[in-house]
């Protein structure tokens, strides 16, 4: 008996140590020459705010519905994408891969974000809360 729970207490120890190991990882990767990476544009976390921002407006996906509409589309380096956020559940835009790291925005129910693409390429996004929910940038 005693063995088991020597055991099942290793077991926990391990476990926490992996967490703890991944989440460390995962705050240090990255390169810290932000040269010639796309720009965010921080928003406050506000479930009803509206900002001006910079770069022209090219493209506004709605986010309703649980979905992102229209989930695919082009756009021109410095142009700037505008979510707008109205649905019965609180969602998020999270760039999938190494480089859309920057798309990181907060979860709002009703409201906007904005994010100004200043590199070509293809940028993979969704919803942290709602994996199925993708949608794909791509700027030329």
């Amino acid at each position: 008996m005693s063995m088991v729970r020597h055991r099942a207490a290793s077991v926990r120890v391990l476990t926490g140590l992996l967490v703890t190991a991944t989440l460390f990882t995962a705050g240090c990767s990255g390169d810290s020459d932000d040269a010639g990476k796309p720009t965010r544009t921080p928003r406050p976390v506000n479930t009803t705010t509206t900002q001006t921002y910079d770069g022209p407006t090219a493209l506004t996906v709605d986010v309703s519905d649980m979905s992102f509409s229209p989930a695919d589309a082009t756009i021109k380096v410095g142009e700037t994408v505008t979510w707008e956020f109205d649905d019965k559940a609180p969602h998020n835009v999270q760039g999938i891969g190494d480089k859309a790291m920057g798309i990181n925005s907060p979860i709002i129910k009703k409201g906007e974000w904005s994010y100004t693409f200043t590199q070509p390429g293809t940028y993979r996004y969704l919803c942290t809360l709602h994996p199925d929910m993708r949608g794909t940038i791509t700027v030329e």
